[in-house]
């Protein structure tokens, strides 16, 4: 099931977008929402995870053999791919008061081409399969990660940036407003929304790779990007253990902020939970996962029916 596909799992409907399914079998609360809180900047909830390292980096280094190039933040970002495989609500996102289901989980990540106050940034966008193992994410994020991380090699999304760049001010305003009242009224071309990182699951930054402490960063208004991830340095903290004595162990401060709109506070609670459970057992990233959830309050209908096996359930 590595290949699952999941554009093709529900019907297309007129109500859909090429990058989501429309989500209308909820709560009236939920459709009601995002018409009282219009934007994600209204909309924001911010929350910090500190994560204790010292059995991660253990673990990295037990595999750095038959896993090449694994490092803690492919342990991180595998983590949320399979948290959002199995909790769905936190991969849907909001287009002009609209709740839509993503028929993708990618991740868009913030990287430098050189740790050098002028050092080129540039940002690549990895998709995952929902039964991604550890390997698997290692392998995509380094495949794009060797494609665009070279000096000299552009993204498209750095062509784009740079087409747009040399075209008068008054020009690149109405680009912006066409593709912001495109991406509002239906959707930008498939094209430019592949390269776009603003349109994905979640937006990541390693701030701790610049040595500082991690960071709370605003969500876009444009684009359909609902998680925003800040990673901070190496830390020490302490800590008590179940018999009450104090320990020290080196941490890393993530902090999240979450676009409350497309789901309620206790299943996200559950799906934080569930990406707790994995940075603390990263074995459990080296198997594909027993099942995966589909959204169950998309309202286009499944394409075959025996897609709904032992492996995928509506959730």
């Amino acid at each position: 099931m590595a290949d699952f596909d999941m554009k093709r799992f529900f019907k297309n409907s007129i109500l859909d977008r090429n990058d989501g399914w429309r989500v209308k079998k909820v709560d009236p609360m939920v459709i009601v929402g995002p018409f009282f809180m219009r934007t994600r900047l209204d909309s924001q909830n911010l929350f910090e995870e500190v994560i204790p390292i010292d059995e991660m980096e253990e673990f990295v280094r037990q595999h750095k053999d038959d896993i090449p190039g694994l490092s803690l933040m492919h342990i991180f970002i595998a983590a949320c791919v399979r948290m959002l495989a199995q909790y769905p609500h936190a991969n849907r996102f909001v287009v002009f008061n609209k709740i839509f289901a993503r028929k993708t989980i990618s991740c868009s990540i913030a990287i430098k081409r050189s740790l050098t106050i002028d050092g080129e940034e540039t940002l690549i966008k990895p998709e995952f399969s929902p039964f991604d193992t550890l390997q698997d994410v290692v392998r995509r994020v380094n495949e794009e990660y060797e494609k665009k991380g070279n000096v000299g090699d552009n993204s498209g999304f750095d062509k784009a940036a740079k087409i747009i760049s040399i075209v008068p001010s008054c020009v690149i305003r109405f680009v912006v407003w066409l593709l912001r009242t495109m991406d509002n009224l239906f959707c930008i071309p498939m094209f430019l929304n592949k390269v776009s990182p603003w349109h994905s699951s979640m937006f990541i930054t390693n701030v701790g790779s610049l040595g500082i402490s991690s960071i709370y960063h605003h969500l876009y208004e444009f684009g359909t990007t609902t998680i925003f991830l800040g990673m901070g340095k190496k830390i020490r903290t302490k800590f008590y253990d179940a018999d009450g004595n104090e320990k020290s162990a080196k941490s890393i401060s993530l902090k999240f902020t979450l676009d409350e709109r497309v789901c309620d506070g206790f299943y996200y609670a559950r799906a934080m939970r569930s990406f707790s459970k994995l940075m603390a057992n990263p074995e459990l990233l080296l198997t594909p996962p027993d099942k995966i959830a589909m959204d169950a309050g998309v309202s286009s209908p499944v394409r075959d029916k025996e897609l709904l096996g032992d492996k995928i359930t509506l959730a």
